[in-house]
């Protein structure tokens, strides 16, 4: 497995719940500039729309060699490929408990085909996140005291 982008900022800003493999819907060049690394998935999300899952406001700059007539928006909309089971669960989750599907990594796989990892996920309030920042730093000063205790 080939991790080309991680969203780690969907870590601090919301509480993870399920993950799903998916499939993405790509051109040609996109596929090229995801091989040389030059995607953001920090600003990206997902969402159903007549009965398929979307995957917006990814970032996937334009591949610098594509001819000139190919080249399509950096931002578009892009299509993820699942089940429509798993489609339905996780439009269920959005409507009914207030989640947010969220892209947590882009990645190749064994086969060299493009894969997202989707994930649905609750809002973290602004304690929540000071909690984590906290134990965070505990678990770094823990380590550094055990480190230099031996």
């Amino acid at each position: 497995m080939n991790i080309i982008a991680k969203n780690k900022k969907a870590f601090y800003e919301y509480f993870i719940n399920d993950t799903l493999e998916a499939g993405i819907v790509l051109n040609g060049d996109e596929v090229k500039s995801l091989r040389q690394g030059k995607v953001s998935i920090n600003e990206a999300f997902a969402e159903t729309e007549n009965g398929e899952l979307w995957l917006i406001n990814a970032n996937i700059s334009s591949y610098k060699n594509a001819a000139k007539v190919y080249i399509s928006d950096e931002k578009r909309k892009r299509k993820l490929l699942l089940k429509k089971k798993d489609i339905s669960t996780f439009q269920g989750k959005v409507e009914r408990e207030g989640y947010t599907i969220v892209p947590i990594k882009i990645y190749f796989n064994k086969k060299g085909i493009a894969k997202v990892e989707i994930a649905v996920a609750k809002g973290k309030k602004l304690y929540d996140k000071r909690e984590d920042k906290k134990q965070k730093d505990w678990n770094k000063q823990k380590q550094r005291l055990l480190r230099n205790f031996k």
